[in-house]
């Protein structure tokens, strides 16, 4: 039995409210467990330079984490005058989840920007900010009559680690930080890969236990896109 009284392949209980903000075309404040992130998606009229004439849209991605979201205050990127390495590595992972799934032709030369701030940090922070952030960025897409852009389908990801010598789904902060292998698995909504990122934080993995943990992912997957699926169809505001 976990600390939290979970199954190894349960997930963390969600919390998830669309239109949380009335400015944004799309916004989702989105809770898993004790880990709170606050989505937003921009349409933007517009693409950058390299894609003028194309005909073809853009998706970029920021991500950062509120000074208190770890319980210990942490500079923003403004005072240290630039993000650190980890916020931009997961802002990219996140502009690469969303794109995997866009079709620029049908968003045509607009850029689509998404924005995933962290208000309370306990593990998955990454995982939750791409499935929340197509939430967002399907409610402001539907706004602008936009929906075919994202026809090919919902992205969403989720963690999943050996703790303990055992296969679990959706660490928290504690299991993260003691796992013996750790990995975030993005995955399409019909079962396909977007990106796997595994590390053995001790002893090497085998090739058993990799597809182990993807099952155990594509179970999760599976749980949370049902729910990005009915939050997205939703009525507009």
């Amino acid at each position: 039995m976990r600390a939290d009284g979970r199954r190894a392949d349960q997930l963390r209980p969600l919390d998830v409210r669309a239109d949380y903000l009335e400015q944004p075309h799309g916004s989702v404040l989105y809770a898993q467990g004790k880990t709170i992130v606050l989505c937003t998606a921009t349409v933007e009229e517009g693409v950058p330079r390299w894609l003028y004439g194309s005909g073809r849209g853009w998706m970029t991605a920021e991500y950062s984490m509120l000074p208190a979201s770890t319980g210990e205050r942490t500079q923003r990127a403004a005072s240290r005058g630039r993000p650190d390495g980890r916020t931009v590595e997961i802002q990219r992972l996140i502009g690469r989840a969303l794109r995997a799934v866009c079709d620029f032709e049908a968003l045509g030369e607009r850029t689509l920007w998404l924005d995933c701030d962290v208000l309370q940090a306990d593990g998955g922070t990454r995982c939750a900010s791409i499935t929340g952030a197509w939430i967002a960025a399907s409610r402001a897409l539907e706004r602008f009559g936009l929906a075919k852009a994202l026809a090919a389908g919902s992205v969403a990801a989720v963690s999943v680690g050996i703790v303990g010598g055992e296969g679990l789904l959706d660490l928290d902060y504690e299991e993260d930080s003691s796992a013996e292998t750790d990995m975030n698995v993005v995955m399409t909504g019909d079962g396909r890969l977007i990106e796997v990122q595994a590390t053995a934080e001790r002893d090497p993995f085998s090739r058993e236990l990799l597809d182990s943990l993807l099952d155990l992912a594509a179970g999760g997957i599976a749980e949370l896109t049902a729910t990005q699926l009915d939050v997205a169809a939703a009525p507009l505001p």
